[in-house]
């Protein structure tokens, strides 16, 4: 066989096809395949987007949200155990009921916050040397050990106890805290990194949505050129269900990046601000407690009180300027009052136990009277808890919004492709039919 001959038998597929794509039927099928391609192309892939987008609003739900609440529990209620602790110890003997209950409560509180947090992550996360959730795990049961002894000591009335709730407050604020505050960090991390995903915008549906359509307007004006009809049903059909699946998911992705800026706006950011606050108020009330422990050498205690105090005022400010509900600017507006009455209570109780009233300047710390750090401090947390709480399901009612907003739409995408790939072959299939 000649070279000519080989290269013709070669080519001969090729030529045929090449000449069937000249013809009216090879471009017709040409354009039925390629709409049944970019059609079910299109359909899954948005699916698969509009997927993803759900998984990072569930997870917003059901992880990171609610596991950043937990981590920042561990550490309020780590934080507030200590303060309750050192404030227990000025008492004096056996601690009154209320303190010891709220001490056991908060104890409580973490643990079970911390067993949460455990479950959630890996093993590997929770085994790893130096981990957040290693060091609070491995080093929790020994504060509690330590505040037990200190206690004890206390109840015996020997000065050994002293030395045992400052070495408590030192693991506290050394490892125990840190490492609250390096969970809670990973977890309000993972919340942004969530709200991005879930909030992106959505330029693979749209380009999808657009290449379809743009198809399908090309397979139409084809048509219509070569047949003369003005309108081929199939096509239109096809074309009617791009239109709707484009406009439902461009509506769904839309509603969600709205709410789910909302819920940084009137959620995550404010109670980020808030919580750092929080932080911020027992971190005091503990260096409060805790310059009385030391009985005139705890000048580190209350040079911290001030810096953490001012810091404390300047989120509040923070806070007041980001408020987006009324009701949440009550609490804030009422919180920065408490902390002025707090910070005018410290001030006499430190004019007392610098005058060497240390009974009084214990009291006016631990006893519930209209002029005490303790009282100003109660109404101060419990503004703080309760704008937490408001501002954390106003978060969560946008991220519910943000899901309803989804609702369906992965079925309705995968069934309006389906219409567009059926649609179009049958349109233009009616028009092959023509050339037999």
């Amino acid at each position: 066989m000649t070279i000519t001959n080989h290269r013709a038998a070669r080519n001969g597929p090729l030529r045929q096809v090449t000449e069937l794509t000249r013809t009216t039927p090879g471009v017709l099928g040409a354009l039925a395949l390629l709409l049944v391609v970019v059609g079910v192309t299109a359909g899954v892939f948005t699916a698969v987007s509009v997927q993803r987008r759900a998984q990072a609003l569930a997870d917003l739900a059901t992880r990171s949200g609610p596991l950043s609440v937990a981590a920042q529990e561990i550490y309020r209620s780590l934080s507030d155990a200590d303060a309750t602790a050192s404030g227990a110890f000025l008492a004096g003997g056996l601690e009154p009921p209320a303190v010891r209950a709220r001490y056991e409560q908060d104890i409580a509180q973490a643990s079970n916050a911390l067993a949460i947090a455990v479950a959630a992550r890996e093993p590997a996360d929770v085994t790893a040397p130096g981990s957040p959730l290693t060091t609070l795990s491995g080093q929790l049961p020994v504060y509690t050990g330590l505040v037990e002894t200190a206690r004890v000591n206390n109840r015996q009335g020997l000065p050994l106890g002293i030395a045992y709730q400052r070495e408590a407050s030192t693991l506290m604020r050394t490892q125990l805290l840190p490492a609250a505050q390096q969970l809670y960090d990973d977890e309000v991390g993972r919340v942004s990194t969530d709200q991005n995903r879930a909030g992106e915008f959505p330029f693979t549906e749209l380009l999808l949505g657009l290449a379809v359509l743009g198809v399908l307007v090309v397979a139409q004006v084809y048509v219509r050129r070569r047949t003369n009809r003005v309108f081929n049903v199939g096509l239109v059909a096809a074309t009617g269900a791009a239109v709707i699946s484009l406009v439902w998911v461009s509506v769904a992705a839309f509603s969600v990046i709205s709410s789910v800026d909302d819920s940084r706006i009137d959620g995550s950011i404010q109670v980020d601000v808030l919580a750092r606050a929080r932080i911020a108020t027992l971190q005091a009330r503990t260096d409060e407690t805790l310059t009385l422990v030391a009985r005139g050498t705890g000048k580190v205690y209350e040079d911290d009180f001030d810096q953490v105090s001012m810091s404390l005022t300047g989120l509040l400010n923070e806070a007041m300027g980001k408020v987006t509900d009324g009701a949440v600017s009550t609490r804030v507006a009422s919180a920065r009052a408490n902390t002025e009455a707090w910070l005018r209570a410290h001030e006499e109780l430190r004019k007392q136990d610098d005058g060497g009233n240390y009974a009084a300047a214990v009291r006016l710390a631990i006893e519930t009277v209209p002029d005490g750090t303790s009282t100003a401090f109660n109404k101060l947390d419990t503004d703080l808890r309760e704008a937490i709480g408001q501002t954390r399901a106003a978060f969560n009612a946008r991220i519910r919004d943000a899901s309803d907003a989804l609702g369906g739409t992965v079925v309705v995408v995968s069934l309006l492709a389906a219409v567009v790939a059926v649609g179009a072959t049958a349109g233009l299939w009616q028009r092959l039919k023509e050339y037999r």
